[in-house]
């Protein structure tokens, strides 16, 4: 499998997680009752790398540094998630 592809097919899924993790916290919290401000705070990195990856879709070029930030962001904060959204809400709270 060339580089670019396989630049191209984890920028992709990085894209499409993003997205998908987005409409599940605004999911979340329009039909769940979830904690509005700490489930939109939460969404905020993923709407970001929705918007740079759909930039760099659309152009068709893609970056080693969107794939090394996004997994690691990713996996930062789907592991502190359930903390970080208990401190949020007690912190607005």
């Amino acid at each position: 499998m060339k580089q670019r592809n396989l630049k191209a097919l984890i920028s992709k899924i990085i894209l499409f997680y993003s997205i998908f993790f987005g409409a599940m916290k605004i999911i979340a919290v329009l039909f769940q009752d979830a904690w509005p401000l700490p489930n939109l705070i939460m969404a905020i990195p993923f709407v970001i790398f929705a918007f740079i990856g759909g930039i760099m879709l659309k152009r068709d070029t893609y970056s080693w540094v969107y794939v090394a930030a996004g997994v690691i962001v990713i996996s930062i904060v789907r592991y502190y998630e359930i903390q970080w959204l208990q401190q949020l809400q007690q912190y607005f709270n």
